[in-house]
């Protein structure tokens, strides 16, 4: 017996994912907004921007539609598990947790109104990749791929041809690329957190920032010295930095102990601290600390 054509191989890949795992992907929203994938027994994992509000509706590949509730939100890190009854959806399998090779191929499914599960084909195309969340938070270690998406697509999973979990598409970025968070060890940990109800908590400032070299050459052109940090444009009435005393005009430089240079220095400072901590910052000529606390605040 002749051996298949890549062709046929492809197209019998195509076949067994779209049998393993599309079953287990579902739609997000009574308006579809988005795709999910059963991970385990009474648990759907998808993006956090397509949650709205505690209760969630679910559309399984058979038609079947439940509401369920939101286990666990993690918003700077766009991720989300959904606890519903997912009878007759079989959970995917996570793959070994490595990595997929530049040049490796991937399956992308998604949900359909109506229908069964998008499956289309692609190659990891780069790794380690990072982009912004919803709340601007830098998310690293993302694979790169090229398995076409239709809007709707994401928090859907990216898969080998034995159908297993490579990752969770999270990002387009145009011309054909897309990012997935990857399902290693990391991702497996986070979601069973989130199955059980702990989402993280990060304090939220609520300032609207400059690059440095905005700050740098404002500064300059007042004449004060160079500084590092973030200068502040703007505050949200009613914020944390509100009641910490900042206003427009102010530099961040420092969070905890913790050096602010850049926007990403700040979320990585805010993800490892708690109310309350302090907050260097220079105003005008003057090294001001302020101490941000949801009850009080004190400047030195």
């Amino acid at each position: 017996m002749s051996r298949l054509s890549a062709f046929e191989e492809m197209t019998a890949a195509v076949a067994a994912v779209a049998s393993r795992v599309g079953p287990a992907v579902v739609a997000i929203g009574a308006r579809p907004r988005g795709s999910g994938v059963v991970v385990s027994d009474g648990q759907v994992l998808t993006n956090a921007h397509n949650i709205r509000g505690e209760q969630v509706t679910v559309t399984f590949a058979d038609g079947r539609r439940e509401r369920g509730r939101v286990a666990g939100l993690d918003v700077d890190g766009d991720l989300a598990v959904v606890a519903i009854d997912t009878t007759g959806a079989t959970p995917v399998e996570w793959a070994t947790g490595e990595t997929p090779a530049i040049g490796s191929a991937v399956f992308g499914v998604a949900a359909v109104a109506g229908g069964p599960a998008r499956v289309t084909v692609g190659f990891v195309s780069a790794v380690e990749r990072a982009f912004r969340g919803p709340h601007g938070r830098r998310i690293g270690g993302s694979v790169e791929h090229t398995a076409p998406l239709a809007p709707g697509s994401s928090g859907g999973p990216i898969v080998d041809r034995a159908g297993r979990l490579l990752g969770v598409n999270t990002n387009r970025i145009g011309d054909g690329f897309y990012l997935a968070v990857p399902a290693d060890a990391a991702l497996r940990d986070r979601v069973d957190a989130l199955g059980r109800g702990e989402s993280p908590s990060r304090p939220r400032l609520g300032v609207a920032v400059a690059p440095g070299h905005v700050a740098r050459r404002l500064r300059r052109s007042v004449g004060l010295p160079d500084r590092d940090g973030l200068l502040v444009r703007g505050v949200e009435e009613g914020s944390l930095a509100e009641a910490a005393g900042l206003t427009a005009g102010d530099l961040i430089v420092a969070l905890g102990d913790r050096p602010v240079a850049d926007v990403d220095d700040l979320h990585e400072a805010l993800a490892s601290v708690s109310l309350p901590f302090d907050l260097a910052i220079v105003r005008g000529a003057e090294e001001l600390t302020l101490t941000v606390n949801d009850e009080d605040t004190t400047a030195e």
